[in-house]
């Protein structure tokens, strides 16, 4: 049997359009992308530009580039210059102009800051475009690996030996000297081999000082946690007239651990433990997401391998919200923000908290699903109502929902964006570029509601 395929000649000119824009479909994401950034006001870069020099490429047309990028799984200033030259969408956002990579790397780090204003005023764009408004929020968190690898490390026990090692080959070679003197033999460089020593022992010492530094912060919010376990164990204890049962908390031990560690690529990265098992070298990436639009409103980057603490930080960033955007009304999160200082927060805030206090089992066994909810306890502590709360329908409907809202968007970050580790270095690299990721995913979620 013989096939007849269509006949090419790659030595035959190409007819293209005379305007890009016939090549670009209508309802592109990048037209979007553009049409949107035009509404943002970058005044606060654009005054950045003290002028004279070469006039600079215009800071619209380069955020529009990395929003689209970004979202788009190109986070290499160098295939973003690439994508200039082959990317018809690209071509568009840049309009035939080619930005080369130290450009757009340039004004990336540069401007990370001024993102965060950005970011609410993409909520206001999206709000202003009746897509939708604050009401019932989910936090949650990702590690992300750094740009760093967990293996270039030096742990407080490895330094410890090291440190001892290099002070015993010093004092050898000192003794070596002069030896060698008297002979008038030298066989190695022993000032040299000295002063290399010596530099490496300086730099344990900074290791050791930031490990000891890390150590204390540990141990200063460990006794704090402590201190107020204690305190609660005292109160139920009082009210009840018996001593409990069970074991007394531990007393956190001061000092740095065996495993503590910096890293040499990225000092301010931590060995954080991955939900699927292992550990990565990376940053605890924290998002809220609105119940009904999946849009993130709030988002920050911590240094903490748990999530107990993300609360007050998650909720001071969206303090920084604008009234018009409405209020707060129910926030849900899983077992690893629960504590009670976190639900009396979500309640000073004027949030109905729904955090898990226990991890919840995958297939409830009928009869409890069936069950009727337990009668309100009386008089009952913030924690006591929250967890009532939740096992009533209303409750456990909401709480339910979180597994269909926030984890969604930390797969659609990695899998469909394919961010999975930081470009840069440094926290507040860190924190821009996380704010940056944030914005591309929200693009292309208002993108998808505005279809």
């Amino acid at each position: 049997m013989s096939n007849h395929f269509i006949d090419i000649d790659r030595n035959k000119p190409i007819t293209l359009p005379d305007n890009l824009e016939d090549w670009l479909d209508q309802n592109d994401l990048a037209r979007f992308i553009v049409e949107v950034v035009e509404q943002l006001d970058t005044s606060a870069i654009e005054n950045a530009y003290s002028g004279g020099g070469s006039a600079p490429y215009p800071p619209k047309m380069m955020l529009a580039l990395l929003f689209y990028c970004y979202a788009k799984n190109i986070f290499s200033s160098r295939k973003m210059e690439r994508a200039t030259y082959e990317n018809i969408p690209v071509l568009f956002i840049t309009a035939g102009l080619h930005p080369d990579h130290d450009s757009i790397n340039r004004f990336r780090k540069r401007f990370l800051p001024e993102l965060g204003a950005l970011f609410v005023m993409l909520l206001q764009i999206a709000h202003g475009m009746k897509i939708f408004k604050l009401g019932d929020i989910y936090i949650d968190g990702t590690k992300i690996k750094a740009n760093a690898s967990k293996h270039k490390a030096l742990s407080w026990d490895y330094a410890c030996k090291l440190e001892e090692q290099l002070k015993a080959e010093v004092t050898l070679l000192l003794e070596r000297a002069e030896t060698e003197n008297s002979k008038g033999n030298k066989e190695i460089d022993i000032p040299e081999e000295i002063q290399r020593r010596e530099t490496r022992l300086e730099k344990i010492a900074e290791v050791k000082a930031e490990i000891e530094k890390r150590a204390l912060e540990r141990y200063e919010q460990e006794q704090a946690e402590y201190e107020a376990k204690i305190a609660e164990r005292a109160a139920k204890e009082e009210a009840r007239g018996h001593k409990l049962g069970g074991r007394k908390p531990k007393e956190p031990e001061a000092g740095a651990r065996g495993k503590d560690q910096v890293n040499f690529t990225d000092e301010d990265s931590r060995i954080m433990p991955e939900s699927g098992g292992g550990y990565v070298q990376g940053y605890n990436a924290q998002a809220t997401v609105d119940g009904d639009t999946m849009i993130i409103v709030g988002q920050h980057i911590s240094q903490n391998t748990n999530d107990k603490q993300e609360i007050v930080p998650a909720l001071a960033e969206l303090d920084k919200l604008p009234e018009e955007l409405d209020k707060i009304a129910r926030a849900g999160a899983d077992t690893g923000y629960f504590s009670k200082d976190n639900v009396n927060e979500f309640i000073e805030h004027g949030i109905e908290p729904a955090i898990a206090s226990s991890r919840q089992s995958h297939n409830e066994r009928l009869e409890n699903r069936l069950a009727e909810p337990p009668e309100a306890p009386e008089n009952p502590t913030p924690v006591e109502a929250m967890q009532h709360r939740m096992k009533t329908p209303e409750g456990k409907a909401f709480y339910a929902k979180r597994k269909s809202t926030v984890e969604p968007v930390f797969g659609i970050i990695k899998e469909a964006m394919g961010f999975r580790h930081f470009m840069l270095r440094g926290l507040d690299a860190v924190k821009g570029e996380w704010t940056l990721v944030c914005m591309a995913y929200n693009f292309k979620r208002l993108y998808v509601l505005n279809s």
